[in-house]
């Protein structure tokens, strides 16, 4: 047999939320093209099969597509349940399903933000505990939690989602700390503004200024994956970010978070009413 094929026999499998957009499909795309294996997790079965047969060609790597909504919790063991019957052990999670509402906290439907507390703290967590403990079992794993750089603020008209993206961080480096002992590697990445979607999703008007901020997915992903292989603990991409992240440490929170809503609230920068 082959030293290449002897390689892609040996490569790990890597299990993806939010596999059908943004990060998620990029980093679909990086992990294949180095060879892994990949389970791609999301509700969107049909992007998701077209992206899995498009790794499949281009990489030839084995790609498992599973829909599922992971906002339902009963979701996620059986989730963990269908992968160790084909004998799927995961040993990369990438941990990114999530998303964002911009707007005034009161005048947000209830259940808005419940639904995203339920997926972007709720669902995470267990996601990470369920493989956790399977990689505890095997004394080795890899897992990236995706946080987002308004975690290190709480932002006006997207506080809900700032304060779910400071718990992802705040459990990253604490569990990065608490599984090291288990042979398991936690790392938390936190994006700046990036030309995934979210932006439009979260129905935000984006100004030139944040325009000349934003970074497009492949060197965030790129980032992510480079610093959960060099055990990191967390990692912010971007020259402009992480200066933002030392300008948030070296002030007091009155400077930076008047600086910041002012960039991020800009009128021009707010839903637009219906």
């Amino acid at each position: 047999m082959c030293v290449y094929t002897l390689n892609k026999m040996n490569k790990k499998w890597v299990l993806i939320t939010g596999a059908s957009s943004g990060f998620g499909e990029e980093f679909a795309r990086q992990y294949a093209q180095r060879g892994h294996p990949l389970v791609l997790v999301a509700r969107r079965l049909e992007r998701l099969e077209a992206l899995a047969e498009s790794l499949r060609q281009q990489y030839a790597v084995k790609v498992v597509v599973e829909a599922v909504d992971l906002s339902e919790l009963s979701a996620i063991s059986q989730l963990h349940r269908r992968l160790r019957d084909q004998d799927i052990a995961i040993d990369i999670l990438i941990n990114n399903a999530g998303y964002g509402l911009q707007g005034k906290f009161i005048d947000t439907p209830l259940d808005e933000l419940m639904s995203l507390i339920q997926l972007d703290i709720a669902s995470l967590t267990a996601v990470t505990h369920v493989f956790a403990q399977e990689m505890r079992g095997r004394k080795h794993g890899e897992i990236l939690l995706v946080a987002s750089l308004l975690g290190y603020l709480g932002t006006e008209h997207l506080a809900v989602y700032a304060a779910a993206k400071s718990y992802v961080q705040r459990l990253g480096e604490a569990l990065h700390r608490e599984l090291k002992s288990e042979g398991i590697q936690v790392t938390v990445l936190s994006p700046g503004l990036s030309d995934t979607g979210f932006a439009k999703a979260a129905q935000m008007q984006i100004t030139p200024v944040l325009r000349k901020m934003m970074m497009q997915a492949a060197p965030v992903v790129r980032a992510g994956i480079r610093a959960l292989e060099a055990g990191r603990m967390s990692v912010v991409p971007g020259f402009i970010n992480k200066l933002m992240t030392f300008f948030i440490w070296a002030t007091p929170r009155s400077i930076h978070q008047t600086a910041f809503d002012a960039v991020l609230n800009h009128p021009k920068s707010q839903p637009k009413k219906k």
